[in-house]
């Protein structure tokens, strides 16, 4: 009998001992049906932890994919572990929380499973009424303005960037083309010629060839006239039949033209003198060039105008 007592007594030693010294893991789910999105808590708690480490699945990845994590929450100590996850679910059905493994030290535990169900609790015909009726409210315009001042500025900007770069199209355009910028680079390249010093050096075939070069380009570009492609006798008859040039000019032209020809071909040497009076000559001629220009436009309008007139005489005429 007494080795009887004694076995009892040493099992419950041995029960209470392990009681002791092992954890205890335990987990709780408030609800098992719930209405859609409603919020449920599923809870898991471990106790006599005795500052052992805890592995389980990371914060908002405890649960299955159904699951909407509200908020997941854990708290830890040296003896206890408390994790309370909040989630809802957003489908009709029945879904399931499997059992969830967790390693404590080298140990491992698991919950329970469990299965929750959904359903929709809106039935069909159902009035859904709001807590409040909608008021109309009143916009000024300072309202529309808070309302549409980003469009508006947008498009202003828009409008603004469009206008700008039409602006610098047509003003490059015109700039390039203007007639006191093509004087003004033809004296500028009138100007490396002479700092060649070819007439110093009196290389008289050199220097024609570059200045009647330049000049027939300067020609082709202030006066529209094909100066580049034409040779000397029908360049000199298509200036005096267009009157685009003034007589002087043309004169000027002509004489350095004609004088350049015979140089090229070796059939005459110019002196120094003669050399710097034809350079000055064009660069002078390039200088007036713009009056040039000015009076053909006024010719150009007035031819213009008297048609206009001549048209609107002729159709009383009739």
């Amino acid at each position: 009998m007494p080795y009887r007592l004694f076995k009892i007594f040493f099992s419950f030693f041995i029960f209470f001992f392990s009681l002791g010294f092992s954890q205890t893991l335990s987990s709780n789910l408030d609800k098992t049906t719930l209405a859609l999105g409603e919020v449920a808590v599923f809870k898991i708690q471990i106790l006599d932890l005795d500052g052992k480490d805890v592995q389980i699945a990371p914060r908002n990845e405890l649960l299955p994919f159904h699951f909407e994590m509200v908020n997941d929450s854990i708290a830890k100590q040296k003896d206890i572990y408390l994790r309370s996850v909040k989630f809802a679910i957003f489908e009709e059905g029945k879904f399931k929380i499997p059992e969830i493994q967790v390693k404590v030290g080298d140990k491992i535990l698991k919950t329970i499973p469990y299965e929750v169900e959904v359903i929709n609790t809106a039935k069909k015909g159902d009035q859904i009424n709001d807590i409040m009726k909608n008021k109309e409210v009143e916009l000024d315009v300072k309202d529309y303005w808070d309302l549409y001042k980003f469009y508006v500025l947008l498009a202003l900007i828009i409008i603004a960037i469009i206008v700008l770069i039409i602006g610098i199209v047509k003003w490059g355009r015109k700039r390039k083309d203007s007639p006191v910028v093509t004087t003004n680079q033809t004296l500028k390249d009138l100007e490396k010629l002479r700092k060649k010093n070819y007439i110093e050096n009196e290389n008289f075939r050199a220097f024609y060839v570059e200045l009647i070069e330049i000049t027939r380009g300067f020609i082709t570009k202030q006066y529209q006239i094909p100066a580049d492609v034409l040779l000397t006798d029908d360049l000199i008859d298509y200036m005096k039949n267009t009157n685009a040039i003034s007589q002087e000019n043309e004169k000027i032209v002509e004489d350095i033209f004609l004088r350049g020809d015979l140089v090229k071909f070796a059939k005459t040497i110019p002196t120094k003198e003669i050399m710097s009076k034809d350079f000055t000559a064009i660069r002078d001629f390039v200088k007036r060039s713009t009056k040039d220009v000015e009076a053909e436009n006024l010719r150009n309008n007035s031819v213009t105008e008297i048609s206009a007139e001549d048209q609107s005489k002729l159709r009383k005429l009739k």
